[in-house]
C-alpha cells in the first residue's frame, strides 16, 4: 500500500479550499453588491431625469398646442443625451407619445402600459418596448392645477448596457481575487512549511506513534515525574507521581507548582543547581533529582524524577532495631555466661547465702523483657517495637520505661500509624539524652474520650519555649547530622503530618523530668480487642 498524503500537502490543499472557498463566496457577494448599487445609481438618475422633465413648464404648456411633439422632442433629447440615458419618452394621457429617439415612432402609442404612471404613481422596472428590454422608471405629469394627470414621462436604460456597464466594472474585482487567492495560496504553503518545521517533520502516523509510547513509558515507570514550564506552571505527572504526592493528575495539571507541592519540594524542584536529595512530601520521603529542561539550547521548564525512600528508611530502621536486639542478646549471653560463673563459684566455696543474695540483687536483669512487662500494651507489633527501641537505649546507657497506665488493645484501625508516631518519638528522645540519661513512653487508647494518646518524657536539655513552633518543621533540630544521613528534623515533622491527616494534634512542652514532653493526640476508633480483656484473658 502505497504512503498516505504527507502532512503538508494535506494542510496546503485544505487551506487552499479555504481560500478558493472564501475568494469566490466573497466574489459572488460583491458582485451582486456591485450589480445593485449600478441598478440604484441608475434608478437615482431616471427618477431625477424624469421628474425634472415632468416638472418643466414649457413642457406642461406644450400640451395645449396642436402639435406638442414639435416643443417637446426637441426638449427630451437634449436632456436624454445630457443625461447618458437611452431615451426620454413623454406620452400623453392617452399613452399617444410626443418624443422618442426615433422620431418616426412619435404619434404612436406606447408599447408598454401607462396605467401606473397615469394613476398619479411612480413606476419602477424593467420592460420590454420598442428598443428592447430596459431599466425604466414612469412618472405622471401633473396639470398647472397639480391634480390633474394630462400625460407621462418614461425615461430608461436598456439591460445591455447596464450588463455592459456591469461587467466593466468586474475586471478590477476580478484582479483584485486573483490576488488575494495568490497571496492566500503563498501563505497557505508557507504556514505548511511553518507547522512542519514545528513538528520536526513528523507525520499524523509517526505523532500518533511517539505519544502512544510516551504515553505508555510515562505511567508505566516506577519513578514519579513532575514536568514543569517556564512559568512553573505543572504540564506534566505520571501516575507514579501522582500516588507519591497524593495529588490527581488531571487537577492538577496547569496549576502553579507552589499551589499543589509542598513547599520544601516545590522549591527544591525549581532550585537553579541540579541536586538529587531526601525530601519530605508529606509523610513520605523522597529521593528528588531536579533539573532544568533545555530545548536547542533555551531553557523551557524543569523536570523533577521522584523516588520513594519512606519504604527504604523503614526496613533500615527495622533493621537496625533487629541489629541492635542481636547484639543486645548476644551481650546478655555473655553477661549471663558470667553470671553462671560467679554463682559455680559461690557455690563451690560453700558461699551459699552470698548466692542467694547475688541472684536477689541481679533479679531478672537484661535490657529485655516479657510483653507482661509493658502493662496493657496488648499489640505485639507495638510491643516488639518497644522492646527494640529499649534494646537499643540500653546499649547507649539509657534507660527506656514503659508507663504502667499505659493501654493499647489488637488490631486498632490506626495501628500503623501510632507505630510510626512511636518509634519517631522515641528515636528523637533517645537521641536528646546523654549516658545515664531516661525515656519514659505513655501509650493509651482512651475509649470514654475516644483519642489515642502517645506521650514521651525525657530528661535531655528540653526545647526551648520560642523554638517549640518550629521543632516540627523539616530541618529544625539541635543535633547535627549523623554520620551517612543527609538530613535531620524529619522524624518529628512526620508525626505532626501523621496527627494533622487523621486530624489529631502534636504539640511540645516541658517534662517533670527535666527534658522534652512530646504529646501527641490522634482520633480513635475502638480497637478490635481492647487492653483489658486481653490483660483479663492472659492472667
Amino acid at each position: 500500500m502505497g504512503r498516505s498524503m504527507s502532512l503538508r500537502m494535506q494542510l496546503l490543499l485544505l487551506q487552499v479550499t479555504i481560500v478558493l472557498a472564501t475568494v469566490v463566496g466573497t466574489g459572488l457577494v460583491a458582485a451582486l453588491l456591485q450589480e445593485q448599487q449600478l441598478r440604484e445609481s441608475y434608478e437615482d438618475r431616471m427618477v431625477a431625469v424624469a421628474q425634472s422633465v415632468a416638472s418643466l413648464p414649457v413642457i406642461i404648456e406644450a400640451f395645449d398646442d396642436r402639435t406638442p411633439s414639435r416643443t417637446i422632442q426637441p426638449i427630451a433629447e437634449v436632456i436624454r443625451e445630457a443625461s447618458d440615458v437611452t431615451y426620454v419618452v413623454v406620452a400623453n394621457d392617452e399613452g399617444i407619445r410626443y418624443s422618442h429617439p426615433d422620431p418616426e415612432r412619435i404619434g404612436e402609442r406606447v408599447s408598454t402600459d401607462p396605467s401606473v404612471p397615469l394613476s398619479g404613481r411612480i413606476f419602477v422596472g424593467t420592460q420590454t418596448g420598442t428598443l428592447g428590454e430596459s431599466w425604466r422608471v414612469k412618472v405622471p405629469i401633473f396639470a398647472e392645477d397639480g391634480t390633474t394627470v394630462i400625460g407621462q414621462v418614461s425615461v430608461g436604460i436598456l439591460e445591455s448596457e447596464l450588463r455592459e456597464d456591469f461587467l466593466g466594472g468586474l475586471w478590477a474585482l476580478f484582479a483584485a481575487l486573483v490576488g488575494a487567492t495568490l497571496v492566500g495560496v503563498l501563505g497557505s504553503a508557507w504556514i505548511g512549511g511553518l507547522i512542519r518545521r514545528r513538528i520536526y517533520g513528523l507525520e499524523p502516523d509517526e505523532i500518533r506513534a511517539l505519544l502512544e509510547t510516551r504515553e505508555a513509558m510515562l505511567h508505566g515507570i516506577r519513578e514519579g515525574l513532575v514536568a514543569l514550564d517556564g512559568e512553573q506552571r505543572i504540564v506534566l505527572v505520571n501516575d507514579a507521581a501522582a500516588r507519591l504526592l497524593g495529588v490527581d493528575a488531571d487537577e492538577v495539571l496547569g496549576r502553579a507548582v507552589g499551589d499543589v507541592l509542598d513547599g520544601e519540594l516545590a522549591r527544591f524542584i525549581v532550585a537553579d543547581e541540579p541536586a538529587e536529595t531526601p525530601v519530605l512530601s508529606g509523610e513520605r520521603v523522597l529521593l528528588v533529582h531536579a533539573d532544568r529542561i533545555r530545548v536547542d539550547g533555551r531553557e523551557v521548564g524543569w523536570i523533577a524524577i521522584l523516588r520513594d525512600r519512606t519504604e527504604l528508611e523503614t526496613m533500615l530502621r527495622e533493621l537496625q532495631g533487629a541489629q541492635s536486639l542481636a547484639d543486645d542478646l548476644r551481650a546478655q549471653s555473655h553477661e549471663f555466661s558470667n553470671t553462671l560463673h560467679v554463682l559455680g563459684g559461690l557455690i563451690e566455696l560453700g558461699q551459699l547465702e552470698a548466692a542467694t543474695a547475688f541472684i536477689e540483687r541481679v533479679g531478672a536483669g537484661g535490657a529485655l523483657s516479657s510483653l507482661h512487662d509493658h502493662g496493657g500494651i496488648a499489640d505485639a507489633e507495638t510491643a516488639a517495637l518497644v522492646l527494640a527501641k529499649r534494646s537499643r537505649a540500653h546499649e547507649l546507657g539509657i534507660a527506656l520505661e514503659v508507663d504502667p497506665s499505659s493501654r493499647l488493645g489488637t488490631g486498632h484501625p490506626a495501628a500503623d500509624d501510632i507505630r510510626t508516631v512511636v518509634a519517631n518519638l522515641l528515636d528523637n528522645a533517645v537521641e536528646a539524652c546523654v549516658l545515664g540519661g531516661a525515656v519514659r513512653l505513655l501509650v493509651r487508647d482512651d475509649l470514654e474520650r475516644d483519642v489515642v494518646l502517645v506521650q514521651v518524657d525525657d530528661d535531655g536539655p528540653g526545647v526551648p519555649a520560642e523554638r517549640r513552633a518550629a521543632i516540627f518543621q523539616p530541618d529544625v533540630s539541635d543535633k547535627p547530622p549523623a554520620p551517612g544521613k543527609a538530613r535531620r528534623g524529619i522524624g518529628l515533622t512526620i508525626v505532626q503530618r501523621i496527627a494533622q491527616r487523621l486530624g489529631g494534634t502534636a504539640e511540645t512542652g516541658s517534662s517533670p523530668a527535666g527534658g522534652a514532653r512530646f504529646t501527641v493526640r490522634l482520633p480513635s476508633a475502638r480497637p478490635l480487642v481492647d487492653a483489658a480483656s486481653w490483660a483479663e484473658t492472659e492472667s
